[in-house]
Parts: C-alpha cells; sequence; structure tokens
C-alpha cells in the first residue's frame, strides 16, 4: 500500500489544474454520476471494517458503535437518497414567467459548477468527508479533499478508498497539517466546502476571498437545550445523555447547555446520574465510550472544569476518568456565569454546563443574548410553547424532544446561522448547494417584445398597459 505523504503548495495546485481539465473536457452525466455513486457505496460498504478499526486507531479508542452510526450508517443512507433522487434533481425546473413576458417562457437549468474543495475535520472523519464529497459528485463536480491532520489513520483509509473508486483526475485527495489546510483555502475552487470551528472558518472564509470562491461553511457554536416544566426529566435525561456523550461530546450539534428551571434542577442532575450507572457502569474508560482525540483537546476540557472549581461552582464528575488514555468523564458543571471559559467556548467534549433559569422568558432572552446556534433541542409536551420558542430563537436547525436527529434526515438542509455556519447541504438542498441553478428564458419565434422599440410614441398605450 503507498502512504500518504505531505502534499505540497506546488501539488495542490498541480492536482487542481489536473481535475478542473478533466472536468471541462467530460462533464459528468446522469449514468457517470449514479455509477460513481454506486462505486463510491459497494466499496464503502465493504471495506466498513477497516473504517472502524482506523477511526478507533486516531482516537485512542471510539466505540465501534457509535463509528457504524455516525460514519457508517449515515453515508449509506446519505448516498442511497442522492441515488434515488438524482434523476428528478437533474431536470429543469419550470418558473412561471408572468403574463407580460409571454410567449415566452423560463427554466432553471442545475449546472455542475466545476471542482468543489472539501476541508473536512476529525470529529466524525469518514462522514463530514464522504457526505460532501457525495453531493458534489452527484451535482456533477470533480471533487478536491483535504481531510484532517488529527486522523491521519482514516485519511490513509479514506484516500485508499477513493483510488479505488474514482480516477485520479476526478477525485483526489490532499494531505497535511494546518499550513497545507491553509494553501488548500487559498486555491481557485468553484465552490470550497468547511466543516469546523468557527474561529477556523474565519481563516477559510478570509482565504477563499481573495478567488472570490463561493463557500460553504459548517461551524459550531453552543446549541443549547430548554427543558420546560411539562416534559418528564427521566426521557429529557436519557436523550440529552446521548446527544452529549455519544462520541464523548465531540459533535458540533451537541446539546453544549442545558436551561431548567430551579424546580426540576437537582431530579434532573439525579437523573443523568442514573443515565451514567446505566450506559458506562462507574468507570468511563468502557467499550462504549469514546476517547478525546488528543491530549491537547484533553488539556482543554480539563481547563473548562479547572476554571470553574477555581470560581466556585459545583463540578460533579459522573463516573472515573482516565488522563492517561484521555477518557474525560461526563461531568455536570452546575450555574457557572456567562463569563466562564465553559460558557465562552465550543465545549466540544463531555462537559455540560446546566444553568438555572427562572422562566421561559428568561431561557429565550438568554439565548438571544448569544450568537446563534448550530442546534436547538426544545423539551416540551406543548407544540404552542416550542413555536413560541422557535419564533422566538433562530438556530441552524432543531430536533424537539430529542437531540441530533435533525442530521440524519436526508431531507433536510443541514448547516448553521451566523456565527454557526453559511449555506446548507444534504439531499437536494446539498445538490443545490454545489450547482449553479442556470436561469433561462426561452423565446418564441413571434413575441410583444418585438414591438418595444423606438419609436415609442406608437406603442404608449401597450406601454402603460404593462404598467397598470
Amino acid at each position: 500500500m503507498n502512504r500518504l505523504v505531505v502534499t505540497s503548495d506546488t501539488d495542490l495546485a498541480v492536482t487542481l489544474a489536473r481535475l478542473r481539465t478533466a472536468w471541462q473536457a467530460n462533464h459528468p452525466s446522469l449514468t457517470q454520476r449514479r455509477d460513481d455513486l454506486m462505486r463510491l457505496r459497494t466499496v464503502f460498504k465493504e471495506r466498513m471494517p477497516q473504517m472502524v478499526q482506523a477511526i478507533s486507531a486516531d482516537f485512542g479508542h471510539r466505540s465501534p458503535y457509535e463509528s457504524l452510526l455516525a460514519d457508517g450508517m449515515t453515508v449509506l443512507n446519505g448516498i442511497d437518497y442522492l441515488r434515488k433522487h438524482l434523476r428528478a434533481w437533474m431536470k429543469p425546473r419550470r418558473i412561471r414567467i408572468g403574463w407580460r413576458l409571454w410567449p415566452a417562457r423560463a427554466e432553471l437549468r442545475p449546472q455542475p459548477v466545476g471542482v468543489v474543495g472539501v476541508i473536512s475535520p476529525w470529529n466524525y472523519p469518514v462522514n463530514l468527508a464522504l457526505m460532501p464529497l457525495a453531493t458534489a459528485i452527484a451535482a456533477g463536480n470533480h471533487v478536491y479533499l483535504k481531510p484532517s491532520e488529527h486522523t491521519p489513520r482514516t485519511t490513509q483509509f479514506l484516500a485508499d478508498l477513493l483510488a479505488e473508486v474514482f480516477p485520479s483526475d476526478r477525485v483526489a485527495v490532499a494531505v497535511g497539517d494546518a499550513r497545507v489546510a491553509g494553501e488548500f483555502s487559498e486555491l481557485p475552487f468553484d465552490h470550497l466546502f468547511f466543516t469546523g470551528s468557527t474561529a477556523v472558518g474565519r481563516k477559510v472564509m478570509a482565504a477563499a476571498a481573495a478567488n472570490l470562491t463561493p463557500v460553504t461553511l459548517e461551524l459550531g457554536g453552543k446549541s443549547p437545550a430548554i427543558v420546560c416544566d411539562d416534559y418528564p426529566i427521566a426521557r429529557v435525561a436519557a436523550r440529552l445523555a446521548t446527544g452529549k456523550w455519544f462520541n464523548a461530546g465531540q459533535t458540533c450539534i451537541a446539546p453544549d447547555y442545558v436551561l431548567v428551571g430551579p424546580a426540576r434542577r437537582d431530579a434532573l442532575i439525579d437523573a443523568f446520574h442514573e443515565q451514567i450507572r446505566a450506559r458506562y457502569g462507574p468507570s468511563a474508560n468502557h467499550a462504549d465510550y469514546t476517547r478525546i482525540i488528543t491530549p491537547d483537546h484533553y488539556a482543554r476540557l480539563q481547563a473548562y472544569v479547572d476554571d470553574a472549581r477555581a470560581r466556585g461552582w459545583d463540578v460533579l464528575t459522573l463516573a472515573e476518568g482516565d488522563p492517561a488514555q484521555c477518557v474525560f468523564p461526563p461531568t455536570l458543571i452546575l450555574d457557572p456565569e456567562n463569563d466562564a471559559r465553559v460558557m465562552q467556548e465550543e465545549i466540544f467534549g463531555p462537559v455540560l454546563p446546566i444553568v438555572t433559569i427562572d422562566s421561559l422568558d428568561d431561557a429565550i432572552a438568554y439565548i438571544r443574548r448569544r450568537e446563534r446556534p448550530l442546534a436547538l433541542y426544545p423539551f416540551s409536551a406543548s407544540r404552542a410553547t416550542v413555536n413560541r420558542i422557535l419564533q422566538a430563537v433562530l438556530p441552524g436547525g432543531v430536533t424537539v424532544n430529542d437531540t441530533l436527529l435533525h442530521f440524519a434526515v436526508d431531507a433536510l438542509p443541514f448547516g448553521g446561522v451566523g456565527a454557526s455556519g453559511i449555506g446548507a447541504y444534504h439531499g437536494k438542498a446539498g445538490f443545490d448547494t454545489f450547482s449553479k441553478m442556470l436561469p433561462i428564458v426561452w423565446q418564441a419565434r413571434h413575441a410583444n417584445s418585438d414591438l418595444l422599440k423606438p419609436p415609442y410614441a406608437g406603442i404608449a398605450k401597450l406601454i402603460r398597459f404593462l404598467v397598470r
């Protein structure tokens, strides 16, 4: 097996030119796109055991079942959805033109844009690489992928997989650290897709601006959960526990903090204790509990906890951890103030602040004082209450009375708003993102527009009729 080597800036430019030349010579047809997606699905399914091993090795340990669900099932479902709907999405979309321009007709024709750059993160290193890649392929583009340097074994897996499925002038993989990612962002792509932190997203957007490259930024932020008084607390705890401690909280849409009334706070804490005991037992060093990706990320999470303890807030550790193995335990921080580090930065780990809020109005106001979140999780049995929340808060996406699930619905666009992202993908939204919706007007052989020319005095009545 050829091992990956760091890509140089010269390699990056040469590879992009190769991808673009091949795309210009042959825009992929419906047949080619469907065949490409089918081959990708087939080879990916065959190699899934290797995927699980690679991801676990990169994390130090990751639950194989979490990899199968988050990086396996979702990719297979997504490819199936793309193939099922691709023919319909590629058809020109008829547009009503209005009586003033009759007998002309109009349409929007989805056209591939060219070469799409994809910068993928480490937390779901296969899903967040292959889904934008597959969607860009479905839209008729060629793709240049830059995976995260934090998951080198998974990057090797992706490179080997894609080399088996695609010719080198249709899909390529760039390898390297943050410097390579910066140079990659500066390439004149026809579209650049980035998943990662808000801070890095700003740098990617600035780099792309020099070429006026259109960008889609899937970022993060502090996604809140609101626990209303009418929803069963045990069910709230179970569903929040799944959303928060899946992948050890290293999920961009994981609940980042919980807003709950004072009368229910202690019951919620007790229910979290029960959930952790039932799932992992007394120790988080468990086969189904994922490690923190690097010691640096572990230290960042520990700094949040140390800051909270130093300032006198209650910190509850729900199971034993293991710093030597980067096993960070499920942890609650009770009522941290707004200037706490854990409330200023996206947590991206198994630490969950619980904030006591006196009323729903206060909860809404608390969220609105912050940047718009990537996700929102209201828990209430009342549709009217949920609608009240949704009318007041604008997140990137919502799952009501559960967590994470809106990401898994291929028919729903996924993306942020403001600091949590620009643009969206998944399903048809992704197909449209990686397409140019080309507006076309077809004029008839004989048309009223032939009359609209000087001298206007002879057609003054017609013009007044058109502007009535």
